[in-house]
């Protein structure tokens, strides 16, 4: 979001926590990238495909055509966070495969570790239509499905920002 954009909306709140929030995700990949990912921490990225600047294997996206998730526990390699996007590569099968991300594509951040979560909204420039699926793709095969819960069964808390959102009056 830009000061520009701030300047012909006014103050939207919801835009400004969303970048807060992301600002998390952003911040938590750098701590990654600097240190490696400490105990038994892990993430589950959701992400639009369709997003622009998302760049992954076209094998991937005819795979994945809306929306995908990875995880990032033991089998990824080259993580740099910048300051819209992060690269990183993921092995399926294997195979390296790369992919770029930007920070707007993310629809959700998981690290069932801890049982913290995040959900976002896709930035209304989209061309994609929202969904509420996600299509799981661990980066191996011995990786487990998404999940909300963590190793001991409790439940993540998922912060949805639908929750603070304005609802409109009739």
């Amino acid at each position: 979001m830009t000061d520009d954009d701030m300047l012909q909306t006014g103050l939207n709140y919801e835009l400004l926590v969303e970048d807060a929030l992301r600002s998390v995700v952003r911040s938590s990949l750098s701590i990654v990238q600097k240190v490696g990912l400490p105990g038994e921490t892990h993430f589950y990225i959701g992400f639009s495909t369709t997003y622009k600047g998302v760049e992954i294997d076209d094998h991937l996206r005819a795979k994945h055509p809306e929306t995908m998730t990875i995880v990032l526990q033991h089998q990824f390699a080259d993580l740099i966070v910048g300051e819209d996007e992060f690269s990183v590569t993921l092995f399926f099968g294997g195979k390296p495969s790369p992919m770029i991300i930007p920070f707007e594509a993310v629809t959700s951040f998981n690290d069932p570790s801890v049982g913290f979560g995040l959900q976002f909204g896709i930035a209304e420039d989209d061309d994609s239509d929202e969904d509420d699926h996600d299509d799981d793709i661990p980066p191996s095969d011995d990786q487990p499905a998404q999940s909300n819960d963590d190793a001991s069964g409790n439940s993540a808390d998922v912060v949805s920002l639908d929750t603070f959102r304005k609802r409109p009056t009739k």
